[in-house]
Order: structure tokens, then C-alpha cells, then sequence
């Protein structure tokens, strides 16, 4: 299946469970409509506090999960199966009929300000909420959860939850797959990983609080909602230091340039190349930005030299050269705080290729195509490859090879410069 066609599937599926959802619930009319209204509004505060990418943003999967106290309560909404001790009776379409309308509200200011993601969010957050309801709803029909009593209700739930949180996991991963055409296993491993972190969070607090409606009325909905509120606004503010530090980084890179050691562009080509070939290689998330930040400052050491490199070509210099530079970038990196490992993979992009680690392999081959394939012509991405294969034991066999993938697959070699 193609990836177009996979993408229309996975939209259309959530469009026609929002679609019908939305005519039974009109038709039978909302069942508890003060618990619809209580859970709804929890939905839309948490929406509209989520963090959101401008538009063309490439935020990656590391922003799995913007709105926690949302999908807490779409999830406990959807968990929900009594309220003060009476059945709740409002089944999977109102449910889903609910979480998207709130979600629809809470989006119009992230659309307003230009913000990328929304419609993957929202396909996410209908087919999840859908399946946790749908998997509730079963329960409570069959009166599985009577017969199992308390601890049997107790362990039903989080189970549910986790399915749940499971399909959203391949929800995204594919969504993501599609859009950018970035490998899919390695999407869906860091979608699964994260469940381990936000995510268990989001579940445990879904769980928890539809327990904690089921006893004591919507009375527990703020008490429930406060610590995974708290956790959000604290996620947003560690979400913009991260940003902050990125821009930074990339102000920093940006050095180079202004010296006239190396030509205009070439850091974040290199960095946005060097992560494209480090996701097809499956590096995690947090192995990425380790990557793509190396990879900003990889020439840095440049600024040390007494006379600057022609046009910045370091590939073609000799080895106790690109050694020299190297420590010297790495010793300028270890004082900007862009961490240890950052500074590790700038020094030790001139080791020999054997001895390096995968990240300082991938920034120099990625560093060499650049300044082989900057100045050629419509062949010259190619032929620098092809370049880079005849030198032996310079360069990875396998980087060459994710490379090579890149190129043919998503045509990364000539991003904007400027």
C-alpha cells in the first residue's frame, strides 16, 4: 500500500467514526449532559494549552503527546463507566462526539496562529478515544467489570488504557510516516518508547480519574486534573528552553559564516542531512538532537585557525589537520553547554572511521557530500557520492548507504540557503 493511500485510510477511518459519532449522538441526544459538559470543557482547557510548532516546523516525534491533561481526559471520559455510583450509559459515540468537539474549539487559536500538526492530532485523539470507549463500553455491556468486582474494575481499566495508547502510538508513528516519508519502525519504536514516559503519565491519570468520578461524582474531575495540568504547563516551559538552546546552537553555527571560513548554509545542510540519515538509520529521538547540534557546530573549530580553510573544504585536508580542527572545535563546544556528547562527536569526526562512534561517522560523510556536492552541477549529488565510495575505508559503507536512501527518497541535498 502506498503511502498516500494509507494516509487517506487513517484519516478517513477517523473522519467516518467523527462523522457518525456526531449523527448518533445528535439523534439520541446527549445522555449525563452535565458530566458531557464537565469532561468536554476539561478537554478544551487542555487543548487549548498544549504546545504547538509554528507552521513547517519540523518538530519530529519528540512532541508526542502536546496536550496531557486533554488526552487524560478524553481518556478518562472514555474510561468512564459510573458516576457517583449511577451507570453512566453515555456509550463510545457520545464519547468520541464530546472529545471532538471540544478538540475542534480548542484548536481555532493554534490554526489562528499558523500552527503545524493539528489534523494528525485530532485523526490521533478520535480513533483513541474511540477504541478506549469501545473497549469500555464491551466491559460494562457484558458485565465483565460486575462479576471481576472492585480490583477486577481496578485492573480492567488501565488494561483498556493501554490498548488504547497503543493504537495512538501507530496512529502517529504511520500519520508521521506518511508526511514525511521517514522510516516507519523506527517512528514506531520512539512512539512506543515514549508511552514509558508522558505517556504511562496520561494513562495512569485517565485511569485514576475516571475511578475517581466513578465514587465521588465530578467533584474529582479538578482534583485529578490539577497534577497533570501542573505537568503540562512545566512540559510547554522545557519544550521552548529546548527551542531556545536549538536557536541558539544554530545562532552559534552561524559563526563560521559570518568569519568567511565557511560558505553560507553549509552548517545546516549538513545538520539537516546528517538527522535525516540518522532517522534512517534508527538513532533515537534523543540520539538525533545530539546528532543535529554536532553537526551545527562541526566546523566551529574553525575559528581557531590562523588562516581559514579555502571555501571551508576540511574533506580534502590531511588527517592531522582535521584532527587539529576538530579538538579545537570540540574544546570550544564544551564551553557553549551544548553538553558532553555534542562535543564528542565534534571531536571525533576526524578519528578514523573505525574508531568512531555512528553520529561522528555520520557528520563527516554528510560534511564531505556537502562540500563535494555544493558547487556541482544537476549530477554533482551523485557524483560526490559516488566520490565518497571510492575512498576506501574513509567513510561507512552503511552511512554511504542511508545516504544514498535519502537522496533518492526525500531529496534533502539543497535546502534553502541564506
Amino acid at each position: 500500500m502506498t503511502r498516500p493511500l494509507l494516509l487517506a485510510l487513517v484519516r478517513g477511518t477517523a473522519v467516518l467514526v467523527a462523522l457518525a459519532s456526531l449523527a448518533v449522538t445528535l439523534h439520541t441526544g446527549p445522555v449525563r449532559p452535565g458530566a458531557a459538559l464537565a469532561f468536554g470543557a476539561l478537554v478544551l482547557t487542555g487543548e487549548l494549552t498544549r504546545w504547538s510548532a509554528p507552521a513547517g516546523a519540523d518538530t519530529g516525534p519528540e512532541v508526542r503527546e502536546p496536550a496531557p491533561l486533554g488526552a487524560a481526559a478524553a481518556l478518562a471520559y472514555a474510561l468512564l463507566g459510573e458516576e457517583a455510583g449511577r451507570s453512566a450509559h453515555h456509550g463510545a459515540c457520545q464519547t468520541v462526539a464530546v472529545v471532538l468537539a471540544a478538540g475542534l474549539l480548542g484548536s481555532v487559536p493554534h490554526l489562528a496562529r499558523g500552527h503545524a500538526g493539528t489534523l494528525d492530532h485530532l485523526v490521533r485523539r478520535v480513533l483513541t478515544v474511540f477504541v478506549a470507549a469501545t473497549g469500555t463500553h464491551v466491559l460494562h455491556a457484558t458485565g465483565a467489570t460486575g462479576a471481576w468486582g472492585g480490583p477486577g474494575h481496578a485492573v480492567a481499566l488501565p488494561v483498556v488504557s493501554a490498548l488504547a495508547a497503543l493504537c495512538g502510538a501507530a496512529v502517529a508513528a504511520v500519520s508521521l510516516h506518511c508526511r514525511t516519508r521517514w522510516p516507519l519502525l523506527p517512528l514506531l519504536r520512539e512512539e512506543l518508547r515514549g508511552l514509558l514516559g508522558l505517556g504511562s503519565a496520561v494513562c495512569a491519570t485517565g485511569a485514576v480519574t475516571a475511578l475517581g468520578v466513578a465514587v465521588a461524582g465530578l467533584w474529582a474531575l479538578p482534583v485529578c486534573a490539577l497534577p497533570m495540568l501542573l505537568t503540562q504547563l512545566s512540559f510547554r516551559r522545557c519544550a521552548a528552553v529546548r527551542a531556545v538552546c536549538r536557536q541558539t546552537i544554530a545562532s552559534l553555527a552561524r559563526a563560521t559564516e559570518i568569519a568567511g571560513c565557511t560558505p553560507p548554509g553549509h552548517a545546516r545542510r549538513v545538520a539537516a542531512l546528517s538527522r535525516a540519515v540518522g532517522r534512517d538509520l534508527g538513532l533515537t529521538e534523543r540520539d538525533l538532537t545530539v546528532l543535529e547540534h554536532a553537526a551545527l557546530l562541526h566546523d566551529i573549530g574553525q575559528l581557531g585557525l590562523d588562516e581559514p580553510v579555502p571555501a571551508g573544504a576540511t574533506a580534502d585536508l590531511p588527517a592531522a589537520e582535521q584532527r587539529r580542527i576538530a579538538l579545537l572545535g570540540g574544546a570550544v563546544v564544551r564551553r557553549t553547554g551544548a553538553g558532553r556528547e555534542v562535543a564528542v562527536v565534534v571531536e571525533r569526526q576526524a578519528d578514523p572511521c573505525p574508531e568512531q562512534p555512528l553520529p561522528a561517522r555520520i557528520v563527516r560523510a554528510v560534511n564531505a557530500y556537502d562540500e563535494k556536492a555544493r558547487d556541482a552541477g544537476s549530477g554533482g549529488p551523485w557524483e560526490a557520492l559516488e566520490e565518497l565510495r571510492r575512498a576506501g575505508g574513509d567513510y561507512a559503507p552503511e552511512v554511504l548507504t542511508a545516504l544514498a536512501r535519502v537522496l533518492a527518497r526525500d531529496g534533502l541535498t539543497v535546502p534553502a540557503v541564506g
